[in-house]
């Protein structure tokens, strides 16, 4: 029987082929540019095809009309329904493409013709993307950061310390080695002050430290909501026990700011934003703007561009997601994360872009890799959960690691010269056919750039760039490379002196 509509293939890697005598053909969507962003990895089943007659069919890439919320996981009727109302809750968050009126949107499909067998176009195709994998790169480590899997809640729930979260087997085989996780959003009780928190942390903090090792470390972050304005994320270079309240609410009366308490020992309690810089500045912390100019950061950080803990270096920045999704754009969150880039840069010393997630549970089935863009960081190993973190917040304090979609790499980077006169170089390789590469610069008011072309460039290739410049009228400069299917990587800002 012929088909009325499209059979959607939950294929793997996004990627089915046809095989007949003689070859195959592959097809898919585009590995990254294609996905609007989710709160959800669920796979929506990516390419079809269609049955139209008994000789003919069709084939192609496709977009679900509806979301599939994460299976819900609990073994407390208390946690289950809790965690069903989630799922049910991440079908009110399909944010489909942004397409403004009168803009070209691209919307291309990929075809791959082989005269190879299916299983040898596979892996041919698969290589675009590093069989999904985010390859290791020499001197670098990679970091992702802001996912709200309820950790604490699912070891307290399971009744054990020693119960494997599904979503780290996923990491793994991603390979990533570090992860910045986000715990005390929509579960456990943020805004208590006292034992109630202290004693989740704890199962927060030894949570991540049994399942971290010398290939992965597990952070405990939090992105607290409190007086900053809109929504942040805090990290430290080890656990630290802390609690936050937004004015006007005030935590008990007679609360110092910092205190011992057993078993727990030093803790801190902050009540304003004046008392959350204090704690940054004491424990070395961390601060970014989550998804900054939408959601809940709507309008920040253009509203604290004047703060003093804006101007603070232990604001590191904003974070960088796909999100949304303009078809229009050559490059991956182009006005919406590379425009703040760029006036974060004009307003202040460095700020930086850190790729996040911002997404919830994972299982091994789901579709990650096209959803996800990640931090490559100068370190040459992964922290140790007990010897703490601080090598990886001083190398993004310093601006030392790129974001990437995987496909661009950025093996090394940096200014030669000295004076009026000098150099970028970068090491770069890629997989998809180039688009251009670019070097952008402010004189603290407007920003302008040097596009290189790269579309006579092969896939699979690699080149060394050396763009002279002049420093005279510069405040800051940057680097980038874009390829033809959208992905690209992106060097931190440097501020010229």
């Amino acid at each position: 029987a012929v088909n009325q509509q499209p059979v959607a293939l939950r294929a793997r890697n996004r990627l089915a082929v046809l095989e007949a005598n003689g070859g195959s053909l592959a097809f898919l969507p585009p590995s990254h540019k294609f996905f609007w962003s989710r709160e959800v990895e669920t796979n929506l089943g990516y390419v079809y095809y269609r049955k139209d007659s008994a000789q003919t069919f069709s084939i192609g890439a496709r977009q679900s009309d509806r979301e599939v919320g994460a299976k819900p996981w609990g073994i407390s009727d208390e946690v289950w329904n809790r965690r069903v109302g989630e799922a049910r809750g991440d079908l009110n968050n399909f944010a489909l493409y942004n397409a403004p009126p009168g803009t070209l949107q691209r919307m291309p499909v990929y075809f791959y013709l082989s005269p190879e067998d299916s299983r040898a176009t596979q892996q041919a195709v698969m290589a675009f993307s590093h069989d999904d994998v985010y390859k290791p790169l020499p001197g670098y480590k990679v970091l992702v950061s802001h996912f709200h899997f309820h950790f604490n809640e699912q070891l307290t729930d399971a009744g054990s310390m020693d119960q494997e979260p599904t979503w780290l087997p996923v990491f793994r085989e991603l390979g990533i080695n570090m992860a910045i996780l986000a715990d005390f959003h929509g579960d456990s009780h943020p805004a208590d002050t006292g034992k109630l928190r202290f004693d989740e942390q704890k199962v927060y903090f030894e949570g991540c430290r049994r399942f971290s090792d010398r290939d992965m470390l597990l952070i405990p972050g939090e992105e607290p909501d409190a007086n900053f304005g809109g929504h942040y994320m805090f990290v430290f270079p080890k656990p630290l026990f802390f609690s936050h309240v937004k004015e006007p609410a005030k935590g008990p009366a007679g609360q110092p700011f910092e205190e011992t308490l057993a078993p727990y020992g030093p803790v801190y309690h902050t009540e304003t934003a004046a008392t959350e810089l204090n704690l940054l500045n004491r424990e070395h912390g961390l601060v970014w703007q989550t998804h900054p100019r939408t959601k809940g950061s709507a309008g920040y950080p253009d509203a604290i561009r004047e703060k003093d803990f804006f101007q603070s270096d232990r604001f590191l920045g904003a974070s960088f997601q796909s999100l949304p999704v303009d078809l229009s754009q050559k490059r991956l969150c182009e006005v919406r994360c590379l425009g703040l880039l760029d006036d974060m840069n004009n307003w202040a010393g460095a700020k930086y872009m850190i790729a996040e997630g911002d997404t919830y549970m994972k299982y091994p089935d789901d579709e990650t890799f096209p959803q996800l863009v990640v931090n490559y960081v100068k370190l040459d190993r992964v922290p140790k959960f007990d010897e703490g973190w601080n090598s990886l917040l001083d190398a993004m304090r310093e601006g030392d690691y790129f974001v990437t979609s995987g496909e661009v790499l950025l093996r090394n980077s940096g200014i030669e010269g000295t004076g009026a006169k000098r150099t970028y170089t970068a090491e770069v390789e890629w997989t998809f056919p180039p688009e251009f590469a670019e070097l952008v610069w402010s004189d603290g008011n407007t920003v302008d750039r040097q596009v290189i072309g790269l579309s006579d460039k092969a896939p699979f290739s690699s080149q060394k760039f050396r763009i002279p410049f002049e420093v005279t009228g510069k405040k800051w400069v940057r680097f980038a490379v874009w390829d033809s299917a959208g992905n690209g990587a992106f060097t931190q800002p440097v501020h010229l002196k």
